[in-house]
């Protein structure tokens, strides 16, 4: 068993997560089935305001505070998948919003640090891993877009906010090797990039249209 399968949801998930899985997921094109097991396992409606909860497994992104959002299901699997995690990797998770996208990346990888510039954000997305069973996912207040150097490197970075360009600070963050899933563009249209580290410099290796909200900092757009 894996170190962050606990609680109940790991040995009988609900119906409604299982039909998100096969409606929203399979019926696509998210084919690892080990993005599909995390996403089946990691309780979405626990990271929402208890008014939210009844749509936990709508086909949506929804609000959360601070103007901020937690993208649909779809998005967060996809950004999984294109991530490629094998099971032992230290993995930073830019833009924690509601802690969900830490979550299913602490199901699929060994180390997860997640940064959240908006304070009660990440207080919020702390209580929220909390009670969901991963209190071992390492929250931080700061500008995402300097990433987290002390605990660099590492082999996966997520981004969940849109950047006007690969933000270099995060890039750097990167093992050789290391891929991260940014959206870049505009404020509001981008695409979704996945970049590798290579010897010679950022490799994008897939690009797929997506809308997230800003991201705000340094390496970021201006509040």
């Amino acid at each position: 068993m894996h170190p962050h399968m606990r609680g109940p949801w790991s040995v009988q998930p609900d119906d409604s997560r299982r039909r998100m899985v096969d409606r929203q997921l399979r019926r696509r094109d998210i084919r690892d089935e080990r993005v599909l097991a995390a996403m089946e396992r990691v309780p979405r409606e626990l990271f929402l305001p208890a008014e939210l909860r009844r749509r936990a497994y709508d086909d949506a992104a929804l609000p959360i505070a601070g103007g901020q959002t937690m993208s649909q299901p779809y998005i967060v699997a996809k950004m999984c998948e294109l991530l490629s995690l094998d099971g032992d990797e230290r993995v930073l998770d830019v833009g924690s919003g509601s802690g969900y996208h830490a979550a299913v990346l602490a199901e699929l990888a060994d180390e997860v640090v997640t940064i959240e510039r908006i304070p009660e954000l990440a207080r919020s997305a702390r209580e929220n891993l909390a009670a969901a069973g991963y209190d071992d996912v390492e929250v931080r207040v700061g500008d995402g877009t300097r990433g987290v150097p002390e605990r660099a490197p590492f082999a996966a970075i997520a981004v969940a906010a849109a950047a006007p360009e690969l933000p270099g600070a995060l890039y750097d963050q990167l093992e050789v090797g290391g891929r991260i899933v940014v959206p870049v563009g505009g404020r509001t249209n981008q695409r979704l990039q996945l970049i590798v580290r290579s010897p010679e410099g950022p490799a994008m290796l897939r690009s797929v249209p997506c809308r997230f909200v800003p991201l705000v900092g340094e390496g970021g757009f201006e509040e």
